[in-house]
Parts: structure tokens; C-alpha cells; sequence
């Protein structure tokens, strides 16, 4: 299968904010995330750090995110219980992808060395009381295949012993 890390950001999941355009002191135009994104960034680095294996991942990566939004208290009683129990899910803004794109970044480094690496994505979006973001990571390793040229060092090795 793979290797598997799981764990949990506690807390309220930050959707990934729009980048921001900004201009140096000598005119230049800069792009910057906006102070909430890059909070949660550095959040998620902090909680993944705690869980990151000896060294990043190199292999295929499936990722599987499920967020869990807090059950707002304007929402009537009846149909906070159905929240509760799974029977109905936030069809709200902000969607999958942008709650993603901020873990994944936050991800990259720690857990795996780039997100090109993701091959399989699963995002889901709950409701619960405790607002907080599983997460799931299984690295399917490249196959390792032995180079030409240190197969035939070896049959030259192997020769060579083979005549002496």
C-alpha cells in the first residue's frame, strides 16, 4: 500500500484567499497571500511538522481532505441534527478546492516535496461541532529500477572474478 501518515488540524479550516497586488517602495508590482491564507499556511506546517516522515515524500501521492465546518447557530434546530448526523452538508461558499489549495501548500516541504506529486484527490465538506480538517496521506513509492551501467560494472565484475 504505501506509506500512510493521518492527522488532524484543529480549528477552523481558511479557505485559500485570492493573491493580493501590491507595489514595492521603487515602484515595482508585487504579489503577496493575503495575512489570513499565509496564517493558515504556517499552521498547517506546524501541525504537519509533527507528523512529517524522516524525509519528504518522492513517490505518487493521494491526498484525501475532509473538512469539517462548524453548524451555524442560525441554522434551525431540526436541521442542525441532520447536520449532525451527516445527512446534510455545507453547500456553501468557499468550496473544496479552495479549502485544499491552502493545505496542499502548507503540505509541500514537510509531507512531500511538491504538489505535482498529488495523483489522486478527495475532498469533502461536513459539518460538526468541533470545526477541524482530516487529513490522509498515502505515498505509493516509484518503482526503483537498476541502472545499465551498474548492471554491466557488475557483469564485468563477475567476469572478471570468473577468470581469475
Amino acid at each position: 500500500m504505501g506509506n500512510v501518515i493521518e492527522f488532524t488540524i484543529d480549528g477552523e479550516v481558511q479557505a485559500q484567499g485570492r493573491p493580493r497586488a501590491g507595489k514595492t517602495k521603487y515602484g515595482k508590482t508585487i504579489m503577496y497571500d493575503p495575512p489570513t491564507s499565509r496564517n493558515y499556511k504556517q499552521y498547517v506546517k506546524l501541525v504537519a511538522s509533527q507528523h512529517k516522515p524522516e524525509t519528504p515524500y518522492e513517490g505518487e501521492i493521494e491526498l484525501f481532505v475532509t473538512v469539517y465546518r462548524q453548524i451555524p447557530k442560525s441554522m434551525p434546530k431540526w436541521r442542525q441534527e441532520l447536520a449532525r448526523a451527516g445527512k446534510l452538508r455545507p453547500v456553501t461558499k468557499p468550496d473544496c478546492t479552495n479549502y485544499v489549495k491552502g493545505i496542499e501548500d502548507g503540505l509541500t516541504g514537510i509531507i512531500w516535496k511538491d504538489d505535482n506529486q498529488i495523483t489522486k484527490l478527495t475532498v469533502e465538506k461536513l459539518y460538526s461541532d468541533s470545526p477541524r480538517a482530516e487529513i490522509k496521506v498515502i505515498e505509493r513509492p516509484l518503482p526503483v529500477r537498476a541502472k545499465k551501467d551498474t548492471r554491466s560494472t557488475l557483469n564485468k565484475w563477475a567476469e572478471a572474478i570468473q577468470n581469475s
